[in-house]
């Protein structure tokens, strides 16, 4: 009984995996929001910007300058151009640029309804308007996240698969990494801007994954 009792639970997990991580993700998501709104949160962000204060050198900062702009808007815009002049499939271009049109636009939003202040003691770099949630990684786990979905759905060399999804998924991290370590964004932001977006990609992929299939 305890047997049957586990594989109808992992049955159950493994079918609903999708639904799953969207809630524990929504959940985090407003849970931040809850700690922005009411200043709960300015010693976790603290604590996590003293972490990454630590490599703070003139080489490091050069290497988060580069990936930085590869979340941005001249990083993401190239990107989607290369995707438009070579990829062949005309389904793949349309929910590339429909993907990047939804996410930015619910950034956008989000940042303007929430009007939290960037960071300003920790600057590195210049920028401007409100810092919740942060759209480099927001964006970022949109854009790059549904490329993920596109190689693990049409490319047929495991290993290249592999390959391709885990430098995508380092690449997501590290522009977030970026965003704390260039002093405009706090930690919230970009977790919270994770969240969403996993959230976000989970139901939107849901919804248009056949389409993508070559």
């Amino acid at each position: 009984m305890k047997d049957s009792l586990k594989k109808k639970i992992l049955l159950t997990t493994k079918k609903n995996a999708r639904w799953i991580i969207i809630l524990i993700s929504m959940i985090l998501f407003f849970a931040i929001i809850e700690d922005v709104l009411y200043n709960e949160i300015w010693k976790f962000d603290e604590e996590i910007y003293e972490i990454i204060s630590k490599i703070i050198s003139f080489p490091v900062t050069v290497v988060f300058k580069i990936i930085t702009n590869l979340g941005g808007a001249i990083g993401i815009i190239s990107i989607t151009i290369l995707i438009l002049v070579f990829e062949k499939s005309k389904n793949i271009k349309y929910y590339t640029v429909l993907n990047l049109f939804i996410i930015t636009l619910a950034n956008q939003i989000l940042k303007f309804i929430i009007g939290r202040p960037r960071p300003v003691e920790h600057r590195i770099i210049d920028q401007s308007g409100y810092s919740f949630p942060s759209g480099h990684s927001m964006v970022s786990m949109a854009f790059y996240g549904f490329l993920m979905y596109v190689i693990y759905k049409n490319v047929e060399n495991r290993k290249l698969k592999l390959t391709l999804c885990i430098a995508l998924a380092i690449l997501i991290l590290l522009i977030g990494i970026s965003r704390i370590y260039l002093g405009v964004h706090y930690a919230s932001d970009v977790i919270a801007g994770f969240c969403l977006s996993v959230s976000y990609l989970m139901a939107y992929t849901k919804l248009i994954g056949k389409n993508v299939k070559k």
